[in-house]
């Protein structure tokens, strides 16, 4: 097919994914409203829907691999549509975090007299940022060096390497997940408390969830490694892992310094 054909542009076949994607979408939320609303079956809609999703990602993917890895059809031209889409993936998520970054700062620089004029709100306990807050910092930016790791034994074309390299990043990465569980249960605060504990909660739960996003990233990566799907001529998905996994360390560092410690202080 690729022989047949005469430019490097892969034209995909009818495809059922995305109608079935939609229709899984459009489940969850009823489903999820009904739930909120305590209506009778909004918990079934809603489990079936997120399924319908999981399976529905799971077969699209399957297909994409396929056509990528097997059959060839992802040329160097093709290969640009999913790096750019990453990129500007990567940027959407930056503008997402920072909004609570946002929030956060324009609530401790200027509280406002409903908490008392002061940051924290008074009555209101917080984490030292000098116990697990700062021994969980660092990790993060040693698994994105680990990742860099991998990234140059896939170049190399050292395969077992790269595996090493990969499992390395994602036992750092579950280190970082552990620790984050720890300071939750630790914490002297929830998230109904004041907009402290709605700030601090959601800025660090959001890229907590944007961790263990990217840990699941990396360990498919680890496995396509390991199966041989990953050269050093086409590995755009890990390329789109690591970079995404670079954005999850460094924005690490700005709750720590704008939340953890400026915040706390």
């Amino acid at each position: 097919m690729i022989e047949s054909q005469r430019h490097s542009y892969h034209l995909v076949d009818p495809s059922p994914w995305p109608i079935s994607g939609s229709l899984g979408a459009l489940a969850t939320t009823v489903g999820g409203v009904m739930y909120m609303h305590s209506f009778q079956g909004g918990a079934t809609l809603l489990s079936l829907g997120l399924i319908f999703i999981l399976y529905t990602m799971f077969v699209w993917w399957r297909d994409v691999l396929r056509e990528s890895t097997l059959e060839g059809h992802h040329t160097k031209a093709v290969q640009l549509g999913p790096r750019y889409g990453s990129i500007l993936f990567i940027v959407s998520e930056v503008m997402f975090l920072f909004a609570f970054f946002w929030a956060s700062s324009h609530s401790s620089l200027a509280p406002t007299v409903e908490i008392g004029g002061i940051w924290p709100p008074k009555g209101i306990g917080v984490l030292d940022p000098w116990e697990i807050p700062f021994l969980n910092t660092p990790i993060l930016p040693s698994s994105g060096a680990a990742v860099t790791w991998a990234h140059h034994a896939i170049l190399a074309g050292k395969e077992k390497r790269a595996v090493y390299a990969l499992v390395a990043t994602v036992s750092l990465a579950l280190v970082s997940t552990g620790f984050q569980g720890m300071e939750y249960y630790q914490a002297p605060s929830t998230i109904s408390d004041s907009i402290y504990g709605s700030t601090f909660f959601l800025a660090t739960g959001f890229h907590g969830f944007h961790v263990i996003i990217g840990t699941l990233f990396l360990i498919i990566c680890g496995i396509r490694q390991y199966l041989g799907h990953l050269t050093k001529e086409h590995h755009v998905g890990f390329e789109a892992a690591a970079w995404y996994w670079h954005f999850v360390d460094v924005v690490r560092l700005f709750p720590f310094v704008s939340i953890y410690w400026w915040g706390g202080i």
